[in-house]
């Protein structure tokens, strides 16, 4: 984490607290607007002229659709279509950002060096240098607007002010992301302190959970083909860019086979906190492998917990899939999106 950033966070750190103070009337962002850090994530960048052909042989979206305007969500695959990562690319000119959890990023980096070959494109890791900051709540856009105008008002779109690049995330309430150099972004924090409140990092990633964007992290490296994961749902996949790592799997998957795992919201109450990676399990479910996964988990309170977890579909329609085999049962229903016709 870039030095300074982080000294003044550690000066914050008793207004902010901690990943495990999160409770639940603050985690429904009753607050008009909060502001929440986001060290956790990380970024790469792809700079040079092949930068985005590079990257459109590598990932699951379309790279030439990236513009000023306008980030997208992608994924990274094996060549056997599990996914090792989920990122959002956001282009800077020529060069494009590629953001993902920090503990991703040295293994992401070191595995897209490998195929670069004769390609003129310079990967970098930037996470010490750029720092992230959300915001969120009904009135995000007016605090928000005061320092930056105009605001992107579309999912995904984009805004460069001077250093930051601001980014609308999709969810409701709405919220912002806002990257930039560490003195930059913590002149926008200053600027809004007294006008929104502080929260750690857990807040935003269950914003991300109720809007029903996935995010991969180690324990779930190459578990995920992207459609279990609702990338197709959410921008993350096109079907018609052509060739890419892991290619042939995801499109067999979507013209020839049936999906018969998807991503669903679930709350549960459980003693144990549920985290990415745990298996679930169902009685009703006839596969010789997992019923499905935890993919992100937060706590709402207590021992109260909500999540993403990809499950087989059959299973869910009988409500009685399990955090474990003898463990609590989880409440699923439809990310906000909603599934497609066809899954």
């Amino acid at each position: 984490m870039n030095s300074d950033w982080r000294a003044f966070l550690e000066s914050l750190s008793a207004e902010i607290g901690n990943d495990s103070d999160v409770t639940f009337p603050a985690a429904q962002t009753d607050a008009d607007c909060i502001l929440a850090d986001l060290s956790y994530l990380g970024c790469i960048m792809v700079d040079g002229p092949d930068a985005r052909d590079f990257l459109q042989g590598q990932l699951t979206n379309d790279v030439r659709e990236l513009s000023n305007r306008h980030t997208q969500l992608s994924g990274y695959c094996s060549p056997k279509g599990r996914m090792l990562a989920n990122l959002r690319l956001i282009r800077l000119g020529e060069r494009v950002l590629l953001q993902l959890p920090r503990n991703k990023v040295e293994a992401v980096l070191a595995r897209l060096r490998m195929f670069v070959l004769r390609a003129r494109a310079e990967l970098q890791d930037l996470s010490d240098e750029l720092v992230a900051v959300g915001i969120a709540g009904p009135a995000a856009s007016a605090e928000l607007g005061r320092f930056i105008d105009p605001l992107p008002e579309l999912d995904n779109g984009l805004t460069q002010a001077d250093a930051l690049t601001v980014i609308r995330i999709p969810g409701s309430p709405p919220r912002y992301e806002i990257i930039g150099p560490a003195n930059a972004v913590q002149e926008i924090w200053l600027g809004l302190a007294g006008r929104a409140t502080p929260v750690a990092s857990a807040h935003w990633r269950l914003l991300d959970i109720r809007a029903g964007l996935p995010t991969i992290y180690p324990e779930t490296t190459e578990v995920l083909v992207p459609q279990m994961a609702n990338m197709h749902l959410i921008d993350g996949v096109s079907f018609t860019k052509g060739c890419y790592t892991g290619q042939e799997v995801v499109a067999r998957m979507q013209y020839l086979g049936r999906l018969k795992r998807r991503m669903y919201l679930a709350d549960v109450e459980a003693a144990t906190p549920p985290n990415p990676g745990d298996v679930l399990y169902s009685p009703d479910s006839h596969s010789k492998q997992a019923t499905g996964w935890v993919v992100n988990a937060e706590r709402t309170g207590g021992n109260r917990y909500e999540l993403l977890a990809v499950v087989e579909t059959e299973a869910a329609e009988q409500n009685h899939v399990h955090l474990g085999p003898d463990g609590p049962t989880l409440t699923l229903k439809a990310p906000p999106y909603g599934f497609a016709a066809a899954d």
